[in-house]
């Protein structure tokens, strides 16, 4: 079995690779909340954001991450 360490880059031929546009629902919490997911129950910090996934599941993303990772849709 491979084995990775989590800030050790193993010397592989990465290549890049860029996320879909999937437009997704998400809402800003804030206050600290829990949700049931498919990896067991995850928490929330005040001001992260509770996602629903493409297949309808919820789970939680961190402020910074989502602030890294996603941009606002105009609605019509």
């Amino acid at each position: 079995m491979l084995h990775f360490s989590a800030n050790d880059q193993p010397n592989l031929p990465f290549r890049k690779a860029i996320k879909k546009p999937i437009p997704i629902n998400c809402v800003q919490i804030e206050e600290t909340f829990e949700v049931e997911t498919l990896e067991g129950t995850l928490r929330g910090k005040a001001g992260d954001y509770l996602m629903v996934g493409v297949n309808g599941e919820l789970y939680p993303c961190s402020k910074e991450i989502f602030e890294k990772t996603y941009d606002w849709v105009e609605e019509e």
